[in-house]
């Protein structure tokens, strides 16, 4: 089975993929996410291989097509960019990449910085707080919403539909809020369309590639995984950030000593606790050899980041958070042509808030032990559901 996210110490799930590994990078399992069997993919260089294998299909709908469901995922949702192939995925990438440019995330920088402070000034000296509730969940959202221009009262909902599309075990509360998602979005693009501004899901509306145009339903989808995939990866790696570095109390110090390292040490936080957990849905679309297991054509294969992440052919002591390690090979983002096109983003915000926090609160530290750390249940994602923290 994939490791479990809710384990009873705070990095378990990793001896539980170490184990799974050494019995072979590549195993079988009877049965998958898909509810049949699957291959569970853990070794780095067998990940790094899958990811970019073109034979690897992420097209859900071709997989699905002739299996029966009772689930009622909102098609914005289910045939989003993540679930296309070239050339289609190519087609939208192109069109939604430019607004994730280092430069383009370079403009957002101030606004990042203030929303953080904001945020932190309702820390209370002395008094606990949730760093999950108080900064790295509120953070991303506030800042995708700016950019796409979500207006402030809807924000709350728009959160709260978006957890719900990771309520794993309850197909029919994820499908009931890709409902409320997409729903939403079709709305607000269609409120966009009557008072333009210059908000990115603007810019979305008037992209164009020569005479291409993003249709409807193409419009709604790209709105929606930006809005998702802009806050829910990024809130949980700030998370899993601070905890190890507060686990790691060596660390912080050199950052607060040395705040310039930081953006490095970025990559070996992110490689130490991958915010996700096993990458989205691939299929094999033809008989396919990794890591010298055959895999049949038509079989899901699902790759565990956080595994390989953690792989110590590819990365020595890999349970040891090493701030001169050379992380940048790191998986957390993916590989190849489905590589996170937000990570410039997730990484602005990740440095401007650990750097605030670091720096604002040198006292810091976990407020219960970690072994008592509540975690998120779901499959996809890792991340803590709260993070209790004192400055003193």
């Amino acid at each position: 089975m994939t490791p479990d996210p809710r384990p009873q110490g705070p990095y378990a799930a990793y001896e539980e993929y170490a184990a799974t590994r050494a019995a072979g990078p590549v195993r079988f399992l009877p049965a998958g996410s898909a509810g049949g069997p699957a291959y569970l993919v853990t070794g780095y260089a067998e990940a790094r291989e899958a990811l970019g294998d073109p034979r690897l299909s992420k097209d859900t709908g071709a997989f699905f097509a002739d299996k029966e469901s009772r689930r009622r995922l909102h098609p914005a949702v289910s045939r989003s960019m993540l679930a296309t192939d070239p050339p289609g995925h190519t087609r939208l990438r192109k069109l939604v990449t430019g607004a994730f440019t280092t430069g383009a995330v370079r403009q957002l920088r101030p606004f990042i910085a203030r929303t953080t402070d904001e945020l932190l000034a309702r820390w209370n000296p002395g008094e606990p707080f949730d760093f999950v509730a108080g900064l790295a969940v509120p953070l991303p959202v506030i800042v995708i919403c700016e950019l796409l221009g979500v207006p402030q009262a809807d924000r709350s909902a728009v959160r709260r539909w978006s957890a719900g599309l990771f309520a794993d075990g309850q197909p029919e509360a994820v499908d009931e809020a890709s409902h409320a998602l997409a729903g939403y979005m079709t709305e607000l693009i269609a409120a966009r369309r009557r008072a333009p501004g210059s908000s990115l899901l603007d810019r979305l509306i008037a992209a164009r590639d020569g005479q291409d145009r993003l249709s409807e339903e193409e419009l709604v989808s790209l709105a929606v995984l930006l809005l998702v995939a802009g806050h829910e990866t990024t809130a949980n790696a700030l998370g899993n950030a601070l905890l190890a570095l507060l686990r790691s109390p060596a660390v912080p110090a050199r950052l607060r000593a040395d705040p310039d390292m930081l953006p490095a040490v970025l990559d070996e936080l992110l490689r130490f606790d991958s915010p996700v957990g096993t990458a989205t849905f691939r299929f094999t679309t033809e008989p396919v050899t990794l890591g010298g297991t055959a895999i049949p054509a038509g079989v899901p294969v699902l790759v565990a980041l956080g595994a390989a992440n953690r792989d110590p052919d590819r990365f020595p002591a890999p349970d040891r958070l090493d701030p001169d390690r050379d992380a940048a090979a790191h998986l957390a983002f993916g590989h190849g042509i489905h590589r996170c096109v937000g990570a410039p983003l997730a990484l602005a915000e990740a440095e401007i808030a650990l750097r605030a926090v670091l720096t604002r609160f040198p006292g810091v530290r976990l407020a219960v032990p970690a072994e008592e750390l509540r975690w998120r249940r779901t499959r996809l994602v890792r991340g803590l559901a709260s993070l209790p923290v004192l400055d003193r």
